[in-house]
């Protein structure tokens, strides 16, 4: 049989429905589907096709218009139809012409809504075959593009493939990079046959493993074994090679598909079973590449900090490594990627670029949170073969109206490396939540234990969470008294685990040699909740910018911040209420752009209560204002601010649901933002004792990581400052993640920097 999707117009076909939509839009893509069959980059347009009775078939251009490409674009996915394109310019299909003399009104949600002359009625050939240019914006509810198992006519399926070590040297190895080729087809694990087998095919094998790229095999060292296996009277291999059922005949792909299932796939012959599936020939073997950060420790120094040097493009905000929003570097600035146009193809070479294999998902719609920064590129064209995103046809992304609510972003493939069969949660109320559990190496045996409490925080909580493709920690729990453990797995394993938060795993993370834990095993073992969204704050440095000042402010306006350590210490020796202090003000508008609410770490049980402003403190420290020199040091002492959450604004349409006024329930809703204006009390900088010269100010939102956020890189705002004794000047405000990649510091530095311990 012979089964094949062309990857010129796979994208469409994998389109996935996914959120709120009308019963009669799904009902209408259960009863016939269409797609686009044209240029391999643009999935919006071609030649438009119809499946039915599960064959498909072309639609015939008489009496064809806008109101019927309009249909069709809608039930494809896009919001609208450009135009449309007769006399078979996307070139002539073939099968039947299913479709003729189609009228529609131009509300309906499905083509075999409108009127025609039914199936397969009609006086066409396939000369006259309609194509269609849609609208590339998608619409809402059509929220990504992902690799799903593509089917055949007969409803066959190639599920997914894997390598199979031959050479002693590739079994040793902890990650399988080279091997045979061996395809999951209707269940059953099959060979390929290596006639006809090409580099393209053995990119798309690496690209779906979680590799970027390939390199060429030694064939003789593999034909050897091979021939030496035929002859071994011992080995299966010899009977099981003449089974056409061991063997996929024939894979033809372009190289830049996401899936084996999108090439041209022969599973056995044309002529039919009586034919040998591969006549004197063996199974393909393919060699991969590892991306930067999966490849053993053996780089030479420098050799890491030089790609990152190279990469021009980020992901930020996404769950686990190789997924998140498309940020991409130009004029010193970091800035996303509209999602107008995105597609596999695209967010593929993104992937490679990183490091990783192709995409298995091209999110539409901020899917991953919103930036705040520029859009710098729409309309990105990629032919899949390109080295870097920069190389790729595209618009600035100011040229057609994007907004950050249309910020693109990607999953990706990447490498099994064995980690999420290394831990487990035991013991809570949900899949989500429990005492974390772990396996490590103890004296040569591989065992089951729990994890040390002391020290544990977000940041290791944030690494279980990935490792066991959870999402995002919620809490990390330093007392699990209530979750009963494993039986046999109650022992402290390891101790002392101090995680950067970017590791794929806990055994990844810095650890006690022996364990030492200070209270034992038992009920102080940690434990993690997990979440599959997070919040994601960011201070509008724009603002802060704009809104800077100085007030000699009289102390007889100050007692009340004075209560709350709003001012420097030498405010305690001062003869008050005579004299003034000398406060640096500003607004500061703290945005949400993650996909959940931002809430206290606390229930109201324990807020506190603070008499001089007569409202609710829900979070003790959740900023730090400090005045720094160039080299890092603290001179201004500044203060932990402890506020109020509430949704101060929010776009058109959205409903303000935190107010802290009255009890109230306390927050920031994803989207709105919590502005503090530069005329209330404590929103300043008390820079009395500070002489003139050049400073860093310096914002930080939840210092103490106390709630979980799904990018902690984006919580740091820094000014240049210059201050003559009388004025002041802010200029190159910028969120600690928006300027250079050279210039991020490691997530250690960071908190050296914002503890001012430099």
């Amino acid at each position: 049989t012979m089964w094949s999707l062309p990857a010129a117009f796979s994208p469409l076909l994998l389109l996935l429905l996914l959120g709120q939509t009308p019963p009669s839009r799904l009902q209408s893509l259960s009863t016939m589907k269409l797609r686009l069959v044209g240029p391999g980059s643009r999935p919006e347009e071609g030649r438009l096709e119809v499946l039915h009775q599960g064959q498909w078939g072309t639609v015939c251009d008489d009496d064809f218009a806008l109101q019927e490409a309009t249909v069709a674009c809608r039930q494809l996915g896009f919001e609208a139809a450009l135009t449309w394109a007769h006399s078979a310019k996307y070139g002539p299909g073939e099968g039947p012409i299913w479709l003729d003399n189609v009228h529609c009104v131009g509300t309906e949600s499905s083509l075999d809504q409108c009127r025609s002359n039914g199936w397969g009625v009609s006086d066409c050939s396939h000369s006259e075959d309609i194509g269609v240019v849609c609208h590339p914006q998608r619409q809402r509810g059509y929220l990504s593009e992902r690799v799903s198992n593509a089917l055949g006519p007969q409803g066959r399926r190639l599920e997914e493939v894997r390598l199979k070590p031959i050479l002693a040297s590739a079994k040793r190895q902890s990650l399988v990079t080279e091997g045979a080729v061996e395809v999951k087809y209707e269940g059953h694990w099959r060979q390929v046959c290596d006639q006809g087998w090409t580099r393209n095919n053995s990119r798309v094998v690496c690209g779906m493993l979680g590799f970027p790229s390939e390199v060429p095999v030694v064939s003789h060292y593999y034909r050897k074994v091979w021939n030496s296996k035929m002859k071994d009277p011992k080995s299966r291999l010899k009977s099981l090679t003449k089974k056409n059922s061991f063997w996929i005949h024939r894979v033809n792909c372009l190289g830049t598909e996401p899936h084996m299932a999108n090439c041209q796939v022969q599973v056995a012959p044309a002529q039919g079973k009586l034919r040998p599936a591969c006549p004197g020939g063996m199974h393909a073997v393919v060699s991969c590449v590892a991306g930067p950060r999966f490849r053993p420790l053996k780089a030479k120094p420098g050799s890491k900090e030089s790609w990152a040097e190279e990469t021009r493009v980020r992901l930020r905000s996404g769950a686990q490594v190789g997924e998140g929003r498309v940020e991409v570097l130009m004029n010193r600035r970091w800035g996303t990627v509209c999602d107008h146009g995105w597609n596999l193809i695209s967010a593929s070479v993104v992937c490679r670029q990183l490091g990783f294999g192709s995409a298995r998902e091209a999110l539409f719609g901020a899917q991953l949170g919103q930036a705040l920064g520029p859009i710098h590129l729409s309309e990105v064209r990629c032919g899949g073969y390109e080295r870097t995103l920069g190389d790729c046809p595209s618009l600035e992304g100011s040229q057609n109206g994007c907004q950050h609510d249309n910020d693109a972003a990607v999953r990706c493939n990447i490498p099994n490396l064995g980690f999420q069969d290394q831990v487990r949660l035991a013991g809570g109320r949900s899949p989500e939540e429990g005492v974390v559990e772990v396996q490590v190496d103890v004296n040569g045996v591989q065992r089951w234990g729990t994890v040390c409490s002391d020290h544990w925080g977000l940041s290791e909580a944030m690494v279980a969470c990935r490792q066991l493709g959870l999402g995002f920690a919620n809490h990390a729990i330093k007392d699990t008294w209530y979750w009963q453990g494993t039986p046999g797995a109650g022992e402290v394993v390891m101790s002392g685990v101090h995680c950067s938060g970017t590791e794929l795993a806990l055994q990844q993370c810095q650890r006690h040699g022996p364990v030492h834990c200070s209270h034992g095993a038992g009920h102080f073992s940690a434990g993690v909740s997990c979440t599959d969204s997070a919040a994601d704050l960011v201070l509008n440095a724009q603002l802060v910018q704009e809104t800077a000042y100085l007030e000699d402010r009289p102390l007889s306006q100050l007692y009340c911040a004075h209560e709350e350590n709003c001012l420097s210490r030498s405010a305690d020796r001062m003869d008050w209420p005579y004299g003034h202090r000398r406060l640096l003000r500003f607004s500061s508008q703290i945005h949400n752009l993650g996909r959940a609410d931002f809430r206290p770490k606390t229930g109201r049980h324990s807020w506190i209560w603070h008499q001089c402003h007569r409202h609710y403190h829900s979070i003790e420290v959740f900023t730090h204002y400090d005045l720094l020199t160039l080299n890092g040091s603290k001179v201004a002492e500044g203060h932990k601010a402890s506020f109020c959450l509430e949704d101060t604004n929010c776009p058109t349409g959205m409903q303000r649901r935190y107010a802290c006024a009255n009890f109230g329930e306390q927050g920031v809703t994803v989207g709105c933002w919590d502005t503090y204006r530069h005329d209330i009390d404590c929103q300043w900088v008390d820079i009395t004792d500070v002489g003139p010269g050049d400073y860093i100010f310096q914002v930080v939102v939840n210092p103490k990581l106390e709630v979980a956020e799904s990018d902690f890189s984006n919580n740091v705002m820094r000014c240049r400052c210059k201050y003559d004794g009388q004025r002041v000047w802010l200029h190159d405000c910028h969120t600690g993640d928006a300027h250079r990649a050279n210039t991020e510091h490691s997530p250690e530095q960071e908190q050296r920097l914002r503890n001012n311990l430099i």
